[in-house]
């Protein structure tokens, strides 16, 4: 069945009506995944970590001691940080095991129900202190279940050969960003002002919702296809490990790019809450809300860089994606930068309002030129034998770079804010110069021509 077109009674918009469903369903577990995240650090570092606190959750001494045997003595901030590191990071790794689960044991349907199952039943045991780390790993393995199997339900509602599969996966990201904008808008607002069970609450009902809607939807989407028998796969032909290698290598410079992308999600709320006049008409905006923001930029300013990118084609101007991807990490770099003159400038009082706004807009620029360029690139140039695995590999740089912000984060106490800006500068930045360095070894490594 894989790779044929389903047999849709009507369609939608052009589209089979089983698309609309996934959509929906993406939206309200991006909803409930960044709703939840948005108050993570927070909730850590203001309150959960806290030692009077921390004693209440199951299993913690261990874990703790576990972590500093690792990475040393941390304090309640360091600790936040490179506990979200952690899960931020491993968030991005079980997609691997999920989605060969899906294929191999589970069924992808099947898949789906019980990660979402997972994820619903996480976000409700955050709401009891003592079961937090449980919560954790319900999260995690949830999502490693759903994440890789919902996504690859929207290819097989089309054939191979089918042009509308762009359009389609265009929605499902816009779905992305839809939910992550609106998440933390209203799970942020009720954690932080109202009380953090609230928030996580909201989350836990926006992900039933979702599982709600892919029942709903289950008889429009693509049965389960059969294994695929070994003698039926590709084979690997003379010069793809050359290939593969090449690949691999971009992978680091993705987990550089990465390890600066987390820290918008882990340590720099805390710089928010301390660092940021957040004041608006005599209003304090809730710190949550520049989680919003972020996916906001990407919403405002994707179609206008496509625009931008066409525009270009048609001047025959535009740049190869390993330019592309140069370019983005250093304008992430450069956001960075933005952050620390914005602490210069402060001269030691609070840091304006339109820094940390514009950074989200920065960011955004370095984020379009990075993260969606990376998986075409890799789509594209990947040898047919290895071709979904190398794809789901670009994972692992989200894991490593959601494990490195943990452990930057411990750098922002010892070192002063602007400096702990300009050492992700140096990071994003170092990626960007690794594609410079060696752009025409990767143009031929990935036979670009």
């Amino acid at each position: 069945m894989n790779g044929t077109p389903l047999n849709q009674p009507r369609d939608i918009m052009g589209h089979p009506r089983g698309l609309a469903f996934i959509v929906f369903t993406e939206a309200w577990e991006r909803f409930s995944y960044y709703g939840m995240q948005a108050l993570l650090v927070l909730y850590m570092a203001g309150y959960l970590l806290e030692p009077e606190n921390a004693n209440r959750v199951m299993g913690f001494g261990a874990f703790r001691t576990g972590l500093e045997a690792v990475f040393g003595p941390l304090g309640t901030q360091a600790l936040a940080t490179q506990i979200f590191g952690l899960y931020g990071g491993l968030i991005y790794f079980t997609p691997v095991i999920g989605g060969w689960l899906g294929d191999r044991w589970l069924g992808q349907q099947r898949a789906v129900l019980i990660g979402a199952a997972l994820m619903a039943l996480g976000h409700f045991l955050m709401a009891l202190e003592a079961a937090f780390l449980f919560a954790l790993l319900s999260l995690i393995f949830g999502a490693g279940l759903l994440k890789g199997n919902l996504a690859a339900q929207v290819g097989r509602l089309y054939a191979r050969d089918d042009q509308r599969r762009d359009t389609a996966y265009s929605l499902y990201n816009m779905a992305i960003n839809v939910g992550a904008f609106v998440a933390p808008l209203v799970c942020g607002t009720l954690g932080e002002l109202y009380g953090w069970h609230y928030g996580f609450g909201a989350a836990g009902i926006g992900m039933l919702v979702g599982i709600v809607i892919y029942l709903k939807g289950r008889h429009y989407l693509p049965p389960d296809g059969k294994r695929i028998d070994r003698g039926d796969r590709p084979k690997l032909q003379k010069g793809d490990g050359t290939t593969i290698a090449a690949i691999l290598a971009l992978f680091v410079v993705a987990a550089m790019y990465w390890s600066a992308q987390f820290q918008v999600w882990n340590t720099y709320p805390l710089w928010i809450k301390e660092r940021v006049s957040r004041s608006v008409f005599g209003l304090e905006m809730p710190v949550t809300w520049f989680s919003s923001l972020d996916s906001l930029a990407v919403l405002a300013l994707a179609p206008l860089v496509i625009l931008y990118w066409r525009h270009q084609r048609a001047r025959q101007a535009e740049r190869g994606d390993l330019i592309k991807i140069m370019q983005g990490c250093f304008i992430f770099g450069l956001a960075y930068v933005w952050l620390a003159a914005g602490e210069w400038l402060s001269d030691g009082g609070m840091v304006g309002l339109m820094w940390p706004v514009l950074f989200h807009f920065i960011c955004a620029i370095g984020f379009l030129y990075v993260g969606p360029v990376m998986m075409a690139l890799v789509s594209r140039t990947a040898p047919e034998a290895v071709n979904a695995m190398m794809i789901s590999a670009y994972y692992l740089s989200l894991f490593v770079g959601g494990f490195m912000s943990g452990w930057l984060g411990r750098f922002y106490e010892p070192l002063s804010p602007a400096g702990f800006w300009l050492l992700h500068a140096a990071v994003a930045g170092a990626g960007a110069l690794i594609v410079l360095l060696g752009y025409g070894a990767f143009r031929r490594m990935l036979r670009l021509g």
